[in-house]
């Protein structure tokens, strides 16, 4: 102890006893050693995390109009019956699944017309 107020910055060892006495208490107003984090980086991180979450929330927004837009589209111009709503369903969902929803439009093109031809990028 008589070593480590030094590093500490303490001026003396009572100053270093009640700074580790007033983490303590800290720690244990927080209940669980996880959640334990200064005021200010917490603070930071919840602004991050809500700047980030607002960010992501208009950009999913944006990407579901598009997506409706052009299934609408799709949708108007031609009719398809049930079953094969359903078939391709099960499909997209095993190929999202298969690449663990890394898919590529070379790649589902390439398979349904069963090609094995390299596309140029």
């Amino acid at each position: 102890m008589e070593r480590r107020y030094t590093e500490d910055g303490s001026r003396s060892i009572t100053a270093f006893i009640e700074n580790a006495i007033d983490f303590y208490l800290d720690y244990l107003s927080a209940n669980n050693a996880g959640l334990f984090l200064p005021t200010s980086v917490q603070s930071y991180l919840d602004g991050r995390l809500d700047q980030f979450e607002n960010r992501m929330a208009a950009l999913l927004f944006k990407q579901a109009v598009e997506l409706d837009m052009g299934m609408s589209m799709l949708a108007d111009c031609i009719n398809l019956d049930e079953e094969y709503l359903r078939r391709r369903r099960a499909d997209s969902i095993a190929n999202v699944k298969r690449t663990n929803g890394r898919l590529r439009f070379e790649q589902i093109v390439r398979d349904a017309n069963g090609s094995d031809d390299e596309w140029q990028d």
